[in-house]
């Protein structure tokens, strides 16, 4: 009797060679992207003042943007906390250009200018008679951002060679790899994603990203028992049979996880405000790709790399072995 009895059976490893291509070309895609056109990087990254602003009244975020632009404050970035509070960033050649349309002074120092910047966008913003409280504005130097983008890369490779190193002791060293030619190719399209469209890449999509690299872990690992306990438990399989079964065995459950958790995120994209737009953009796109290629990129990875029912079975090996011994 067999271990499984799928309730579906598509022929997911009959289509590898077109879904493996697809997604190598995506990969190319996002990297020459990512290598000519870059990410834009928030204030987190590229340094800059940060400004917040209390208003006695609700205010909507782009009157707060449109206030600016008239005052001749361009290009500054508003996140909306609540209807009453915002922060407005605005990046260094900004800074730049407003510190120099300031009269200079003998005692001007980098708190001077922090001041009188954030004097300028109390002008621009109570003109009309709003009541606003400004707090001084708080400038990040571009070797802070610096550091956060290096500890940003440093995380990602952390969290991807604890996962192999997990996964190589937890199954097989075959499986590890797949794994983790499944997690960078699940971080390398969301980073596509953010270079193509152009979005903010900021401290809280950097979260994002590796949580999408968690949820793509998870995705995999749960086909990739499945392959492995069906190794096991059945007889006379293919590896394409055997990878086809874990496959569809667990679809049901990686459908309904990944459109529950979708749909949590749909809702922090839509009403979470300004602020968390980034950071669900980017669980969405994870969620996406995660799912498919848990399902059209991993498991033929690990097809390529030749995995068999020994790979798993020591013992069985070692049987083998002596009773060919004469």
């Amino acid at each position: 009797m067999e271990f499984f009895n799928p309730k579906s059976n598509v022929n997911f490893m009959g289509i590898r060679r077109w879904t493996v291509m697809v997604s190598l070309l995506l990969i190319a895609t996002s990297v020459i992207s990512l290598a000519t056109k870059g990410l834009n990087l928030s204030l987190d990254f590229t340094g800059g003042s940060l400004i917040e602003v209390h208003y006695a009244q609700p205010v909507e975020q782009a009157d707060v943007s449109a206030a600016l632009e008239k005052a001749g404050i361009h290009h500054a970035i508003v996140q909306r906390f609540d209807s009453n509070n915002v922060a407005i960033r605005l990046d260094p050649s900004e800074v730049a250009r407003l510190a120099g349309k300031m009269p200079k002074s003998a005692d001007s120092t980098l708190d001077t200018r922090d001041s009188q910047i954030s004097e300028s966008v109390r002008s621009a913003l109570s003109a009309g008679g709003r009541q606003i409280t400004v707090k001084p504005s708080v400038y990040v130097g571009p070797q802070v951002g610096a550091d956060f983008k290096y500890g940003g890369i440093v995380a990602v490779f952390v969290v991807l060679a604890g996962i192999m190193l997990y996964i190589m002791f937890r199954f097989e060293w075959k499986f590890a790899l797949a794994t983790i030619a499944c997690e960078l190719h699940d971080v390398i399209l969301t980073l596509g994603f953010f270079s193509l469209t152009g979005m903010e890449f900021d401290l809280t999509v950097l979260a994002a990203v590796l949580a999408v690299d968690g949820y793509s872990v998870n995705d995999t690992i749960v086909v990739l028992d499945r392959v492995r306990e069906l190794f096991k438990t059945t007889r006379n399989l293919t590896p394409v049979e055997v990878l086809n079964r874990a496959v569809n065995s667990t679809l049901s459950r990686t459908i309904m996880t990944s459109l529950t958790t979708l749909l949590t995120v749909l809702a922090l994209f839509f009403w979470g405000g300004p602020s968390l737009r980034g950071f669900s953009a980017a669980l969405i796109v994870g969620i996406l790709v995660g799912t498919m290629s848990s399902i059209f990129f991993a498991n033929p990875v690990l097809l390529w790399l030749g995995v068999t029912k020994q790979d798993l079975m020591p013992k069985a090996k070692e049987d083998a072995e002596l009773a060919r011994r004469p």
